[in-house]
């Protein structure tokens, strides 16, 4: 069984896109997710490079061909939207259909390591207009620098709206949250005060019943 391990790469804050760089180890038969909020319809890039552990020098290697990284991406509705095995150094992308928390987990796709080795995992993940690479786009369009600094700023723009909008989303499920919290504490309340009521009021008859047999009134 997989070892299961989190790691929080924090939220996307207003007015900013999100790009973090940091590396991790991962050893046999382990499991290591990232939590990563996007917007809908945002372009999502995954670098890394895996490097091999040797406890015989007591440093790191390039992995040896065959070992690679299995690379599983859910959405916020747990539908799986990539899975598939990847070399020992790549890129990783896909476009968030769904706003929300896309959960990226990643483990070895080889278990022949030798005694005690482990991998060392460096990641850069870049999210909105950080994940576009402005030299292929200057390289294929033919852009001036006039134009491609009018093309970052559009996306820019663009990259903004779409966090807005996320944000108002975030807004609209804590507010749906909130009101369903407050209405199920409502009508519990309602509910503990009629069955005292009900319990009180079967009291009242069965003590009355009682001292009506009793004969004492």
């Amino acid at each position: 069984m997989f070892k299961y391990q989190f790691f929080s790469l924090g939220l996307i804050l207003f007015y900013l896109n999100f790009s973090s760089a940091l590396y991790f180890h991962i050893a046999e038969t382990e499991r290591k997710c990232f939590i990563e909020e996007v917007p809908d319809e945002t372009n999502v890039v995954v670098n890394y490079k895996v490097e091999l552990y040797d406890p015989r020098t007591g440093g790191f290697m390039p992995s040896t061909p065959g070992i690679g990284m299995h690379v599983e991406v859910r959405d916020p509705d747990d539908k799986t939207i990539l899975s598939r095995v990847y070399s020992s150094e790549g890129k990783i992308s896909f476009t968030s259909l769904s706003p929300g928390e896309h959960v990226i987990c990643m483990y070895s796709n080889s278990s022949a390591w030798f005694g005690g080795a482990q991998l060392r995992v460096h990641l850069d993940i870049q999210v909105g207009e950080h994940a576009i690479n402005y030299g292929e786009v200057v390289q294929k369009e033919k852009l001036t620098e006039l134009q491609l600094r009018i093309r970052q700023l559009l996306d820019q723009v663009e990259q903004i709206t779409k966090e807005q909008n996320y944000q108002r989303y975030r807004e609209d499920r804590f507010r749906q949250t909130s009101e369903s919290t407050n209405s199920r504490v409502l009508w519990w309340s309602v509910t503990q005060t009629a069955v005292l009521v009900v319990m009180g009021a079967w009291q009242m008859r069965h003590l009355k019943s009682f001292f009506e047999a009793k004969k004492l009134v």
